[in-house]
């Protein structure tokens, strides 16, 4: 096989750098022989383009990248949104710096194949002017989204992908979607003035997973900007992130919601909160604890009970969810990607603008077959 001798050594080193790898664990992790990179390296012929194309879908970049003359900077490789959230949360995990980069590069994809469809009635974000309270504002994207008294996660995302914000969630069966499971992070949002995009964790209750959504909902509407967030930052009362759990505790329980609830009824011990406030909890897939935050702030519930409550919930142990079921892989690109994604992906591959092929590579990789078998289960609904 032909040795490539024009490869950057420069722009492996940065990657490498920039992973917080080794060129050890490289060679380890595509199964290429330290020597033959050690020879790359030292700008001698070394990698083949097969090995090269291995190096290249490990750091997710193409090909080209590589080849090309001139050393690789942080400006020129990162997003100005993808520089945001590394200055925010400093020690960004190799892992979850390339789920970030995979993210804008599927809403890239989602924007052209758009355009190649030529959708002009595809939504395109356009928020309205909000003002500079907060619980009015998230009153007020309460009503651009149109929500109604009863919600769970999956219309709660179908109202902001309605608006053009992509929602994509945490999850894949072969990782490459996957917030990783040691990062604390729970969500993050890439703001972008036409299609913003929202990424929320997978977690075992969706009541969660649709704090973290209007929380990055809020970062997007109220500052403009990107943000990533862990549990830290849920609890926090300072500055922006303050604002963002305000403005998602006001959108998802509103003054008039806490009407419905009967503090008569509130049971003596915290242990007990769960089932009195049940009912609430699983009409707007909201925790517990939201409501009671909620019931606080109106001056409803002692801090001493709430935070007693916090306590309580923190010392439970819950099983953690398992991958999802094989039977079901066709229907996994939705849980990822959501349903305009998709529907844009398989748009294009029905008129033809596209391969099976390519549809594979945008929708998980999913097998030929699985991919048949999304085609007919949209067909069918």
């Amino acid at each position: 096989m032909e040795r490539l001798q024009t490869v950057n050594p420069e722009r492996i080193e940065w990657c490498c750098e920039d992973r917080d790898v080794s060129l050890a664990d490289l060679a380890a992790d595509t199964n290429i022989a330290l020597p033959t990179l050690e020879k790359t390296m030292a700008g001698e012929p070394g990698v083949t383009f097969g090995q090269l194309r291995r190096i290249a879908e490990y750091f997710g970049r193409g090909v080209l990248f590589f080849l090309e003359q001139g050393p690789a900077t942080a400006e020129l490789v990162h997003t100005p949104q993808f520089r945001t959230l590394a200055n925010q949360k400093i020690g960004l995990s190799p892992k979850l710096k390339l789920l970030i980069e995979r993210v804008e590069k599927s809403r890239e994809i989602y924007l052209t194949l758009q355009e190649d469809l030529q959708e002009d009635a595809a939504p395109r974000f356009a928020p309205p002017e909000l003002p500079r309270d907060v619980v009015r504002a998230a009153a007020a994207i309460r009503r651009w989204l149109g929500l109604g008294p009863e919600n769970d996660f999956t219309s709660y995302r179908a109202a902001l992908q309605a608006k053009g914000i992509l929602v994509f969630r945490s999850n894949g069966y072969n990782g490459k979607w996957q917030i990783p499971k040691d990062s604390p992070v729970l969500g993050f949002a890439l703001y972008d003035d036409r299609c913003p995009v929202i990424v929320v964790r997978k977690e075992r209750f969706e009541t969660r997973q649709s704090f973290t959504l209007m929380h990055e909902l809020g970062h997007l509407v109220l500052h403009r900007a990107s943000s990533i967030d862990d549990a830290s930052d849920f609890h926090s009362n300072e500055g922006h992130e303050r604002e963002a759990n305000m403005f998602a505790g006001h959108l998802l329980v509103p003054a008039e919601f806490l009407l419905e609830i009967n503090d008569q009824r509130r049971p003596r011990g915290v242990e007990e909160y769960d089932g009195w406030l049940r009912p609430q909890s699983e009409k707007w897939t909201v925790s517990t604890e939201v409501i009671l935050r909620r019931l606080l702030d109106s001056g409803r519930l002692t801090a001493d009970k709430y935070n007693e409550y916090r306590a309580w919930r923190d010392r439970q142990v819950y099983a953690e969810d398992g991958q999802g079921n094989r039977q079901y892989r066709h229907r996994e690109p939705v849980h990822i990607f959501g349903d305009g994604y998709v529907r844009t992906v398989l748009d294009s591959l029905s008129g033809k603008r596209i391969t099976l092929a390519r549809a594979s590579t945008y929708l998980d990789n999913l097998k030929i077959s699985d991919l048949h078998q999304l085609e007919r289960f949209y067909a069918r609904i």
